[in-house]
Parts: C-alpha cells; structure tokens; sequence
C-alpha cells in the first residue's frame, strides 16, 4: 500500500473546513478567531497543536486525552490524537482515534480517507468503506489532488476482489490527476494481472508518457511486451534502462532472458553473466546462464558456475548430478564419478544418476562400480540397449563370463544394428569367452 499522505506543516490543516473560507485559500496555518465565549476545548487543542509543530508528542497527546475525557465527541482532538499515535507508531491506537473522529463528524474528509488508508495498510476489508465515502466529501485544501489520492486508495483496496470496480476509481483518478502517472500505472498492474495484456501494455505506456524515466512503467511494458510476444520492443526498453543504469542486476539479468528467448544466445549470455557479477547470489539467473552454458557446450565455463553452486548448496542432488554429468561431457572422468557417487548417496532412488556414473566408472576402468551401479539403477529404469553393454563389458573385465554372456546376448537381442560398432564386439566377445561359440 502506498505511503499515507505526509503532512504539511502543522496538520490542524485536517480542520480547515471549519475554519473562513479566506483562510482555506491561503493554505497557511492559521488560527480560529475567538469567539465572545471561548471554548476551553479549543483552548487545548491549540496548545496540543502546537506542541505537534514541535513534534512534542508526549505533551500533545496529555492534553489531547484530557479534551476527549471530557468532551468525546470532538472530532478534532480524535483526528489530533490520531496523528499523534500515528506519528509514533502505534498504529492500532490511531485507527481508534481515527474512528472516533469519523463518529464524531462523518462528514469530514480527512478522517475518513486516513482511517481508510490505515485499515487497508492492515488488509482489512472495511477500507473500502471509508475510502469510498472520503471520495464523496470535500477536503480541506488541494481538492483534485486529495480526491484524486482517495480514488487511488480506494482502487488499491478493490483490486483483489472487485477488480472492475477498482478499474473505475483509477479512472476517476485519472481525471481529478491527468498529468500524474500514478493512476495509469495502477490500472495497468491491475490489468496485467487480469490478464488484459493489451491494455495494460496502453496504460504502462500512457504512464511512460507521463513521466519518461518511471521505472515500474517500464518495468511495466518490458513484462506486457515480454508476455505478448513482442521481444524486439522489450528488448529496447531493457537496453535503455540498463545503459542509464549499468549497475542494476536486474536488469542485465531480464535483457539477458529477453535476448535468448529471441535465439540470441551468445549476447543473452553475455548480459546474463553482467547480471551476475553483480548480484552473485541469483541463484534462478545462475541456473538460467548454467543451462545455456551447456547448451552451447562451453563445458568449462558452466562447471566454473556449478562448482560454487554446489558447494553453497552441498546436500541438494540435483545440483550434483549436473556437475557431474557436465564433468562427464568435458570428459573429467574422475571429477564425474565423485559428483555422481554423491548424488546417489544423497538420493537412493536417482535412477539417471546411476545410470552417468556407471559410465564415468567404465570410463575410469573401475568395472566392479560399475557394475553395481547398473544393478542398482535396474531398480527404478528399464533396461535399455546401452545399460546392457555396459554391463556386459564391466562383467567381461571382472572375468564373470557367464553374465557377461547373459548381458551381450540380452544386448545383441535389442541393437537391431543401430549400433554397428558395438554388435561388432559383442558377437567377437561371445566367440571369445563362450565355450559353446568356440566350437
């Protein structure tokens, strides 16, 4: 929710509509002229009101307290002491007092629109209530500005469950305000997540005109243009953010995206990797860059992005296993079967991940490991062509031919010649170690 409005200067302006109308339209601080009788209420709001020019809130709020003691229903110590428990943060007193005052004189803008602004700052649905009243009454001073601040307020308040009728306080927003981008911007987000992409993608830009450097409005058309297709357009506008502001992560990062959803991998790596270097602990942008790094087999590069990763994260599998498997594509055999043996043993049941390390283990001529570790994946994949080979070969180099035969028969029964080299030596192997082919 958007900060509550500030005060300007000694906030007695909340009572400006009881004061002549010459002084509302100096916009000064200016006292009640007495009356013949004087009223000792009056008398101690004036002074309590001068302490809060003070910021003597301590003092302001004793004395405020002993008005509403003997007189309750004014409102303006009410809306004082709201002020004044707002300006210390207790923020549940301040809704009291606010009540109070709106008991007091419904009629009065300000507390309506503050009491609003608070209730909605806690989610409490009775916002809106208030809210929509202050948009039918008249504030004490800036009228179109005020207005236009309580429509928004209102908006804000509607927007999850009547988000049609938050669409028109924007509007009306809109009105009161038309040079301020504020509305425009509301009803855009809101829209978005309507998914009217289209004119969400007009009110962004509507704001953009508005005020040319605002930073959610771009954000704003670079997520519209993004979601509908038009990449080019996104990409500009991330490109001009990111040359006015060369340090911001976020934005390399989003071009980087926006660049590879458009093919363009190798400058999508490039921004992705900027983004990087200054907010290293992203770690969906890491992910995202190590990705592309395989992809384009830059091997090296993406274990020098997985290594930290891993060991910022020792205990996650997934991450192991792509370490490993990319050590294995870079042919560090060695490096691949330590990674998979700790993927496994952090996840018993990975069935692919005992299916790389049985290979990093041939490779590594460890064929007992191997082996074992085509056992053990059998129990969550099925066999297929390749897991027969293999296991084949290790059992051929631990001398136990009898299932090395099982293995290159079961082999030779699936190849169906996709794999000539291989169904070469399978079928020379039998002839070797089968005593039956010898014959």
């Amino acid at each position: 929710m958007r900060k509550l409005a500030q005060f300007t200067g000694l906030l007695t302006l909340c009572l400006l509509a009881v004061l002549p109308a010459s002084s509302q339209q100096t916009g000064q601080t200016i006292r009640h002229h007495r009356e013949a009788i004087e009223d000792p209420s009056q008398k101690l709001i004036d002074q309590a009101e001068g302490a809060l020019e003070k910021q003597e809130y301590a003092a302001a709020e004793k004395t405020l307290l002993d008005v509403v003691a003997t007189d309750p229903k004014n409102f303006r110590a009410w809306y004082d002491l709201g002020f004044v428990y707002r300006s210390t943060n207790r923020q549940a007193e301040a809704i009291t007092a606010y009540r109070k005052s709106v008991e007091a004189n419904p009629q009065l803008f300000e507390s309506n629109f503050t009491l609003g602004q608070l209730l909605a700052r806690k989610g409490d649905p009775e916002a809106a209530k208030y809210l929509a009243v202050a948009t039918t009454l008249k504030p004490a001073s800036h009228p179109e500005q005020s207005l236009s601040q309580a429509y928004l307020a209102l908006g804000e308040a509607l927007e999850k469950d009547h988000p049609d009728e938050a669409l028109k306080a924007f509007q009306k927003a809109v009105e009161l305000q038309p040079k301020d981008p504020e509305p425009h911007l509301q009803a855009a987000i809101l829209l978005e997540q309507e998914k009217n992409i289209s004119a969400a993608t007009q009110e962004f830009q509507k704001a953009l005109d508005l005020d040319s450097s605002n930073r959610d409005a771009l954000a704003g058309l670079v997520n519209t243009y993004s979601r509908s297709g038009q990449l080019p357009q996104a990409e500009s506008i991330l490109r001009r953010m990111s040359a006015s502001d060369p340090q911001d992560a976020t934005l390399h990062i989003q071009l980087g995206r926006v660049l590879v959803a458009q093919d363009k991998k190798d400058e999508g790596v490039a921004e992705l990797t900027k983004g990087l270097e200054l907010a290293p602990g992203d770690a969906a942008a890491n992910q995202e860059l190590i990705h592309l790094l395989l992809e384009q087999k830059k091997y090296p590069d993406a274990i020098a992005r997985l290594k930290p990763a891993v060991q910022a994260n020792p205990s996650d599998p997934e991450l192991r296993y792509t370490l490993g498997t990319t050590y294995l594509r870079n042919k560090n055999f060695p490096e691949a079967q330590a990674e998979l043996m700790q993927a496994v043993k952090l996840k018993s049941d990975f069935g692919q991940a005992y299916n790389d390390l049985a290979f990093a283990a041939s490779e590594n001529k460890d064929f007992k490991l191997c082996a074992m570790a085509l056992d053990v994946r059998a129990k969550f994949l099925p066999e297929t062509p390749f897991t027969y080979f293999l296991r084949a070969t290790a059992l051929d180099h631990l001398h136990d031919w009898p299932d090395a035969i099982i293995n290159y028969e079961k082999f030779l029964s699936v190849a169906d010649g996709k794999y000539p080299d291989q169904e070469w030596q399978a079928r020379h192997r039998l002839i070797a170690i089968d005593p039956k082919r010898k014959k």
